[in-house]
């Protein structure tokens, strides 16, 4: 058996949730996605998102609304006469004549275990919180922000040294097949919804990006944890004086190194780098616009002896 299905969703995280619903035989009816958007640097051409090129790629009608709050909008999305919606960071609030309009309602991805870190940016607060383990949960979709009812769970740890990009792949295949199972038992009646409990309540903020600036007058764990949990994207940085003018050095991978010294100081000729309360060592870096590289290669081309005071 199979369903009449919309999709709704936009990043790269949602293709494998999408194609998950395709092999699995449901109708995939159209897909909602984010309008394209202009790429990189000014005056180049506007971009479909992952899920868009994907859904042209296998030959499903595609529909880029910037709003749902219009009737017009509401009055095609219900049209579809779909049996459920499905939703996995899809980036548009749905408003209730939309969540109304399908027979089994509208069913969400979200990366996390609710109701810790509601919002937009789960994956990376996890992370820059030092959780230890986080999950995808699929849930019946309310008009409260990631509030409604939880359906199914899956949970994973989270390694101590996992960056979010990783973290990231790891949670879209395990939700692509939660979420196949989610509408199995949606289809033959066997669901069932708990409410989420009103104690642990946290908002993953999206990433603003004053935040990637490392300070190095944190604890090393809070450092090590804010560069993980900002690579790749946006990367979390600091800046040397190169030449007489300042420099960010990205930091993409981090470890947790030994030593003591003035946060923001370079202890050894490893770049280890002392922080308020021990040191961090960089193992992945990217200067602007090069390549990211090892530690080591970018000292052999950007002298940063033991002393060198790092903002």
């Amino acid at each position: 058996m199979s369903l009449d299905i919309v999709f709704m969703g936009t990043p790269e995280f949602s293709v494998p949730m999408l194609g998950a619903l395709l092999a699995a035989g449901h109708r995939v009816r159209c897909v909602y996605t984010q309008p394209p958007r202009p790429a990189g640097r000014r005056g180049l051409a506007e971009t479909p998102s992952p899920v868009h090129a994907f859904a042209i790629e296998h030959g499903l009608p595609v529909l880029t609304p910037v709003s749902l709050k219009g009737e017009a909008e509401q009055q095609a999305f219900a049209a579809h006469g779909v049996d459920v919606a499905v939703v996995v960071a899809y980036g548009l609030l749905l408003p209730r004549p939309v969540l109304a309009a399908p027979r089994l309602g509208c069913i969400n991805l979200h990366a996390s275990l609710l109701p810790r870190w509601r919002g937009a940016a789960p994956i990376q607060r996890a992370i820059m919180a030092g959780d230890a383990e986080t999950g995808v949960m699929t849930m019946q979709m309310e008009a409260g922000l990631d509030t409604g009812p939880v359906l199914m769970t899956a949970r994973t740890p989270i390694s101590p040294d996992e960056t979010a990009g990783e973290l990231h792949d790891r949670l879209a295949l395990l939700g692509a097949p939660l979420l196949v199972e989610t509408l199995a038992a949606l289809e033959s009646g066997t669901a069932v919804a708990l409410a989420q409990p009103s104690e642990g309540v946290t908002y993953a903020a999206k990433i603003d990006k004053a935040e990637a600036r490392i300070d190095f007058a944190q604890s090393a764990s809070e450092v090590h944890n804010r560069i993980r949990g900002l690579s790749p994207s946006p990367g979390a940085w600091f800046e040397v004086m190169v030449d007489g003018r300042p420099e960010r050095i990205k930091v993409l991978k981090s470890s947790l190194a030994g030593g003591r010294g003035a946060p923001g100081e370079v202890l050894d000729g490893e770049l280890t780098i002392a922080c308020g309360d021990g040191a961090i060592r960089p193992v992945l870096v990217q200067r602007a616009g090069r390549r990211p590289v090892a530690t080591a290669e970018l000292l052999r081309g950007l002298a940063l002896p033991s002393g060198t005071r790092i903002a």
